[in-house]
């Protein structure tokens, strides 16, 4: 026989948007530490009597969080919060905005800046040779056709952060690169390997400030260019 599992400190919640305080009191198992990331949830009767709700209350929150990327619900064997849970919260806003074209700009300018800063202070030599790789890929490019070598310099520096708690949130950068990139009508390869060098040689250097000052220089003109196309068209 199992042992019980312990008693979760949960509040009830009142009779009006019941599902959204149901998803926020299953987040809160999470912020308070109750539970991680891995966890198995309670099973669905337990719940609806901790939360004191019925049945498809409880189902429509699960399925909200489930959307989320939250919760994974497997088939005989439960209700498991993901590993990951910041990604796909991130990547259904970033769908949401399409039509915000400087919002978006500025998640990916938000996300990178933050993880080439504390990239310089973990990258390691094979990641710096591989980075060095894609500035030379995209130096010998025919037809400034380097959109894929672009991306994966980009991809490099948020993996060489390292961090497991941002790691989920890479998906999400790639997508704003995407979206960005497609956006631009001509490419100008000379002024990429040389903003990609500056961020280069601030990484090498192990310099988090630089390595600051040359992204955001990279990604705002990036911004400006596409920007002030939108505007004209």
């Amino acid at each position: 026989m199992e042992p019980s599992a312990k008693k979760l400190e949960v509040q009830s919640v009142s009779r009006n948007t019941l599902s959204k305080q149901v998803v926020d009191q299953i987040v809160q198992l999470l912020v308070s530490g109750q539970m991680k990331s891995g966890d198995k949830l309670p099973p669905e009767m337990e719940l609806m009597k901790e939360l004191d709700v019925s049945r498809p209350v409880l189902r429509e929150a699960l399925s909200s969080l489930e959307t989320l990327g939250v919760i994974t619900r497997k088939t005989r064997e439960g209700t498991f919060f993901n590993n990951k849970v910041g990604s796909y919260p991130f990547s259904i806003m970033l769908a949401l905005a399409t039509d915000n074209l400087p919002a978006i700009i500025e998640a990916r300018m938000s996300l990178e800046l933050g993880l080439v800063t504390i990239a310089a202070e973990k990258i390691k030599d094979e990641d710096l040779a591989r980075l060095q790789e894609t500035i030379e890929t995209i130096k010998n490019s025919k037809d400034n056709n380097y959109g894929e070598a672009d991306k994966e310099f980009h991809r490099i520096i948020a993996m060489s952060a390292n961090n497991p708690i941002v790691e989920g949130m890479i998906d999400s950068l790639l997508i704003t690169h995407e979206k960005t990139d497609s956006l631009i009508q001509y490419r100008e390869r000379d002024l990429t390997v040389a903003f990609h060098q500056g961020i280069y040689e601030a990484l090498a250097a192990h310099n988090p400030h630089e390595a600051f000052n040359q992204m955001y220089k990279h990604l705002d003109y990036v911004r400006q260019k596409i920007l002030q196309h939108s505007q004209i068209n």
